[in-house]
């Protein structure tokens, strides 16, 4: 059984799978853009790592003296290994989890709330990091490369067997 979208992309392969693979990649960016302007703003906020889990104590997030620095690590070197294309899946399911704790520890207004401190962005980069964590890093990301230049190379076992 043929769906539509599976008829499209054996009818033009290069520009259905080069279009999700720049789709992806403005994904990684952007996502990784927020992160680590987060991570800076925190880090401007708190003064030193140790005064972003200052922060995160007078947010009532729970072991902050880890979470805040275990926070920062995750937005700055995830947001760099993101734009990279490195670790794109294990990145995501960390960014949606951070995401997730910050809904409902520190976001958990209502919607759209007057105030601003609605959790609508923490939903929205959550979700980006399930897509992410889903679909990996596309073509145009290291992770991508790696993978197919390991994938090119006879493994040890085939290239020793005389059979």
């Amino acid at each position: 059984m043929t769906t539509t979208d599976t008829a499209t992309i054996r009818a033009h392969p290069t520009s259905v799978q080069t279009a999700r693979d720049l789709t992806l990649l403005l994904g990684r960016v952007g996502l990784a853009v927020l992160m680590i302007a987060h991570a800076k703003l925190e880090y401007d906020y708190g003064g030193s790592v140790a005064g972003v889990g200052r922060l995160f104590e007078q947010a009532g997030v729970p072991l902050a003296a880890l979470t805040g620095p275990a926070n920062l690590l995750l937005e700055a070197v995830g947001g760099v290994a993101l734009i990279l294309g490195l670790a794109v899946r294990a990145i995501g399911v960390l960014m949606a989890l951070n995401m997730l704790g910050a809904w409902v520890l520190v976001h958990s207004t209502a919607l759209y709330a007057a105030d601003h401190t609605g959790p609508e962005t923490v939903i929205a980069i959550g979700l980006l990091s399930l897509v992410l964590a889903g679909t990996g890093s596309g073509r145009f990301g290291l992770g991508h490369l790696i993978a197919h230049r390991r994938a090119r190379r006879p493994s040890s076992r085939a290239a020793t067997s005389t059979d």
